[in-house]
């Protein structure tokens, strides 16, 4: 009898690839005999190459070596080779359709991610919204490999042994941290403005806790021209400033700087979700999404999320749309003090 072997297959932007993490560890070591094999873009394989014994990577590049139904093809017969038993769509887009229909006529066993698109609907709807809670992306991956007979508890803590990893694999210019220091981390970017925190309210932050933790420093993530302009200036002008993108060359290294902060403070981006997989506690920023989306970061409370309270948000699941009302009141009616409020409170347990 042919051992287990289910495949999970995710292709999409580092936030949703990142919130698979817990689960794919949940279910390999719930299920030691079974193995498990993710298949993703390949800036994804840190995520999971060390994650499990019984777990695998596999890269796809769907742009080049596998673009269109050609190249799907050839990814489809590479994918037989390595005798998969089960299929596990968790994107359920127009490419994993695809290869789930050639799988189906291979009789393979195959189960896919449920949208709840009606829901997400009613949530952003501009008339009779629905604010209700909707499943959790964790939960929804759950719920695919349960049909497939893999019901499982999510019990993943983090990314790293103690939660920690080694910093000793860092650039100098990071740095050991000392004892007396705060280390916060600022992600002020995002793919789209429903989800950006105004950069001169960001800074007031930056200035707000550098007042309050005059031995604070302040490490910057993202990547990018955008970035990279407002990093130089704002490392110009709070010397305590470190541009991540500058000094760290790897996800893996971002990873494990991150796991060493006291508090990360990021918008609803794939920042927080990395943050959250190293078990550090995130201040996250919500403008036109909302978390009862259900794209709260791994083992976030509530009480982490900023948001304000109006009547027309949600108006997106991803913020790509945009204002209704103009302006942005959603994220613009956030104080900075308040951001850093919670923030004080995190650091000060």
């Amino acid at each position: 009898m042919r051992k287990e072997h289910v495949l999970i297959i995710r292709f999409s932007a580092m936030g949703d690839i990142a919130m698979l993490v817990p689960v794919v560890y949940s279910v390999a070591t719930q299920y030691p005999q079974v193995r498990f094999t993710v298949l993703s873009r390949p800036f994804a394989r840190p995520l999971f190459a060390d994650l499990a014994p019984n777990v695998e990577f596999m890269a796809a590049d769907l742009k080049k070596e596998y673009h269109g139904v050609k190249g799907l093809n050839a990814l489809y017969r590479r994918l037989t080779a390595k005798q998969f038993t089960k299929i596990a769509d968790m994107h359920n887009v127009l490419r994993s359709e695809y290869l789930r229909m050639r799988f189906n006529l291979g009789r393979y066993r195959v189960e896919h991610l449920k949208k709840h698109r009606h829901a997400k609907h009613a949530l952003t709807a501009q008339n009779n919204k629905v604010r209700e809670q909707l499943p959790d992306a964790f939960h929804n991956y759950a719920d695919v490999l349960e049909r497939l007979g893999y019901p499982i508890e999510l019990h993943f803590q983090s990314l790293f042994p103690d939660e920690k990893g080694n910093l000793n694999m860092l650039p100098a210019a990071v740095g050991p941290k000392k004892s007396f220091e705060q280390w916060i981390g600022i992600a002020p970017t995002a793919a789209h403005k429903g989800k950006v925190y105004p950069q001169d309210k960001m800074l007031q932050v930056i200035h707000l806790l550098a007042t309050h933790y005059p031995q604070a420093r302040f490490f910057l993530f993202g990547r990018g021209y955008q970035e990279e302009r407002l990093f130089s200036q704002w490392c110009q002008e709070l010397p305590r400033c470190l541009d991540t993108s500058k000094q760290l060359e790897t996800l893996h290294q971002e990873l494990i700087l991150m796991s060493h902060l006291d508090v990360m403070i990021s918008m609803d981006s794939a920042n927080m979700h990395l943050a959250s997989l190293t078990g550090t506690p995130v201040v996250s920023i919500w403008g036109a999404t909302h978390p009862f989306a259900g794209f709260m970061g791994w083992n976030q409370p509530q009480e982490n999320a900023i948001q304000t309270d109006l009547d027309c948000r949600p108006c997106s699941i991803y913020g790509n749309r945009p204002c209704q009302r103009g302006g942005y009141a959603c994220l613009n009616g956030i104080s900075p003090e308040r951001i850093v409020d919670r923030v004080k409170e995190i650091i000060s347990k």
